[in-house]
Parts: C-alpha cells; sequence; structure tokens
C-alpha cells in the first residue's frame, strides 16, 4: 500500500476552540463527500469534547457520528471519534487531533493534521510534518 496524502491545515486562531472548530467542518465536508472519517483525538475529554461539539457547532448541520475508544465497534456511523490507538477498524480519512503521529496511520487512504496558532502546537505539527516526510508521505499545508 502507497503511504497516505497528509493535509496540514494551519489554524490562524489562537485557542483550542478553533482547531475544534476547523475539524468539525472538515469531518462535515468529507463526510458530505461520502467519505467515512475519523477524529482522532488526545485524550476521552478531548473527544468527549467534540462529540458535544459536533452536535452544536453549526445550526443548520447535523454530522451523523459516534465516539468509541481504541478495540470498540463503530456503531456504523460514518464519523467516529476516539484516543489512545487507533481503533481496529480503518476509513477513508484520519483526521489527527494528536499531538503525535499515531500508529497505523497508514492504514488511511489521507490523513487531516489540524495545527493550532499556539507555539506549542506549531512545533509538535513541524515534528509530526518532518516524520510523515521521512516516511515518504505526499506532503499538502493549507493556511487558514
Amino acid at each position: 500500500m502507497d503511504a497516505p496524502r497528509i493535509d496540514f491545515y494551519l489554524v490562524e486562531e489562537p485557542g483550542a476552540d478553533a482547531g475544534d472548530a476547523t475539524a468539525c467542518r472538515i469531518a462535515e465536508t468529507v463526510w458530505r463527500r461520502g467519505h467515512r472519517v475519523h477524529l482522532h483525538a488526545d485524550s476521552r475529554e478531548s473527544a468527549r469534547r467534540l462529540d458535544d461539539l459536533l452536535w452544536t457547532w453549526r445550526d443548520e448541520s447535523f454530522v451523523p457520528h459516534s465516539v468509541c475508544g481504541a478495540d470498540e465497534a463503530a456503531g456504523g456511523a460514518p464519523v467516529t471519534i476516539g484516543w489512545g490507538t487507533l481503533p481496529g477498524f480503518a476509513d477513508d480519512v484520519l483526521l489527527n487531533l494528536d499531538s503525535r503521529v499515531p500508529d497505523g496511520f497508514e492504514r488511511f487512504a489521507r490523513v487531516a493534521e489540524v495545527v493550532g496558532g499556539a507555539d506549542s502546537a506549531r512545533a509538535a505539527g513541524r515534528e509530526r510534518f518532518r516524520r510523515y516526510r521521512a516516511l515518504g508521505c505526499e506532503l499538502k499545508t493549507h493556511r487558514l
């Protein structure tokens, strides 16, 4: 299998809310285009926050999703949210919100990396960019 394409989305607005809103927008776009997406959070709390946000982030939108931890079934939802290790199933798109490159990312056709505006988030994003590049992934950067 070829290495997946990795898209880095650089969020210029400060704060976690801007990154989370960007993640919701990307998840909705991917789902509306007929793909499945897994949002990989850095913790159970972050996953729950994303779950809440997907229910409320836009009045005119509904994104069918479910929260699943590692090794849990997704329940057939086209959008899943998890943390820790990636679940046993593979989807079209992995939306990584963790500061690390998750093991098993290569099972996905595409990976979207949301990088917040804080200095620490940018530094972690640069580390992930270098790791993906060393693994031979095709990299694209989008400034938002």
